[in-house]
């Protein structure tokens, strides 16, 4: 159908910048729609049920799982997360471009399940400017730097995998490339 839209898969290296990315390409392609995920996690404040997440128990989560309904999902600390299927598949048969901003384990699920994805890994210029964007933040302990750079370590793994890999060298020319992508698939669609 020449009306449907683009199911696209965004990850990165923890710390990269995709979220920075992400607003920006949000703000600059009317089309395209940012999935939201289900968790088990509790609403923090200011969050709305069906913005920030769908918020369920974990007996719901459960059987969203046994009915087959989720594109990927996983637990994490406790809480688990996951990409229910119904919106994404309306969104998209309403001609609309949905991103799926997920981890890598989450990708390999997705790309199981709709092999047509076009897929997008968001990496670094180097292993050293990570490390050095992480610690100028100037948020984190360096206990939690150090985990967020071997997470980033053990995601970079697998960008090989991935349809097109974007260096975030340059924000305002990762996210020109970005839109380049999805703007060229969409030709070939």
């Amino acid at each position: 159908m020449e009306n449907k839209g683009l199911l696209i898969v965004y990850t990165g290296a923890s710390g990269v910048g995709k979220g920075t990315i992400m607003k920006m390409l949000l703000k600059r392609n009317p089309n395209l729609r940012l999935s939201v995920s289900a968790t088990t996690r509790k609403p923090r404040e200011g969050e709305q049920d069906g913005r920030e997440y769908y918020f369920v128990s974990h007996e719901r989560f459960d059987e969203m799982i046994a009915e087959n309904g989720f594109l990927e999902h996983a637990e994490y600390v406790g809480n688990k997360y996951g990409t229910p299927k119904e919106p994404v598949f309306r969104m998209l048969d309403e001609g609309l471009d949905v991103i799926l901003e997920i981890e890598v384990k989450g990708f390999l699920q997705v790309k199981e399940a709709c092999p047509d994805c076009l897929t997008i890994f968001i990496a670094p210029p180097s292993f050293k400017e990570l490390q050095l964007r992480l610690q100028g933040r100037g948020t984190e302990s360096e206990e939690v730097i150090a985990e967020r750079l071997r997470i980033a370590q053990e995601e970079m793994q697998h960008q090989h995998l991935f349809d097109y890999v974007v260096v975030n060298d340059d924000l305002d020319r990762a996210v020109d490339e970005v839109l380049s992508i999805i703007a060229d698939e969409k030709k070939n669609q």
